[in-house]
């Protein structure tokens, strides 16, 4: 593995692993959370994100707010 895609694996947060083990696709997240489904694919590659897009996609995944470290890093 060369350093770049263990650098950008290390530095993605949980929601894709978390999103597929629920078996749900990207636009069936963007549509629960009422984002775009280019959002979700943004923050699954490692982009950063707003603290309200945040907060939709945790209450669209029936998490609570307080387990936002579960899903993102920061």
């Amino acid at each position: 593995m060369r350093y770049a895609e263990q650098f950008s694996m290390n530095s993605k947060n949980r929601l894709k692993e978390t999103r597929e083990s629920l078996l749900l696709s990207k636009a069936e997240l963007a549509r629960e959370a009422r984002v775009s489904p280019l959002t979700i694919a943004r923050i699954e590659s490692g982009m950063p994100c707003r603290m309200e897009t945040k907060r939709k996609i945790l209450l669209a995944l029936g998490l609570k707010l307080q387990d936002k470290n579960k899903i993102f890093k920061d």
